[in-house]
């Protein structure tokens, strides 16, 4: 399996972390490419982009101040599966990009993602009090994976807070 490069730039307007790349995103080299997973959409719906785009095209939205990373390289079927080594590597590494790339916003695409980073055992959804890194907002949205029983309007109205600080 290979790693799904980062699209890091400095000064994004949002930063999305997700929890480590699917085994269909491995194959293929781009983000969110599991056709089950909803984020391409979420991200339309919710006003973030102008069109629908497709996994093949996540390098473009760096364009748009919208860049990708996650918490672990390494790809798996499913989150469950990530060690803890893995996690305590992952939260260093994370935040020296995060430091580095001082986005505005990092967007934690699911409430576990955030809490491995975070070491936090809850958070509401949206913009967190705290910021980890300081001058760097935290929000947490919920995962775009079609495992999440959430409706999809419930989503799409937590990621359309985002809009805030755009």
């Amino acid at each position: 399996m290979n790693p799904v490069d980062d699209h890091l730039a400095e000064n994004l307007k949002v930063l999305f972390v997700g929890f480590n790349p699917s085994i269909r995103s491995s194959e293929l080299g781009h983000h969110y490419a599991n056709p089950n997973n909803r984020f391409w959409k979420i991200l339309y719906e919710a006003g973030l982009t102008a069109r629908k785009y497709e996994a093949a095209e996540d390098a473009q939205l760096l364009e748009m101040g919208y860049g990708f990373t996650n918490i672990v390289e390494r790809p798996t079927k499913a989150a469950d599966e990530i060690t803890k080594d893995e996690y305590r590597e992952g939260r260093e590494v994370l935040t020296q990009k995060i430091e580095k790339y001082r986005p505005k916003v990092v967007c934690f695409v699911g409430k576990g993602v955030y809490q491995e980073y975070s070491g936090r055992k809850s958070a509401p959804w949206g913009k967190q009090g705290d910021q980890t890194v300081p001058g760097v907002i935290d929000f947490v949205a919920p995962s775009s994976s079609g495992l999440v029983r959430m409706k999809i309007n419930e989503i799409v109205d937590i990621y359309r807070q985002l809009h805030e600080f755009k």
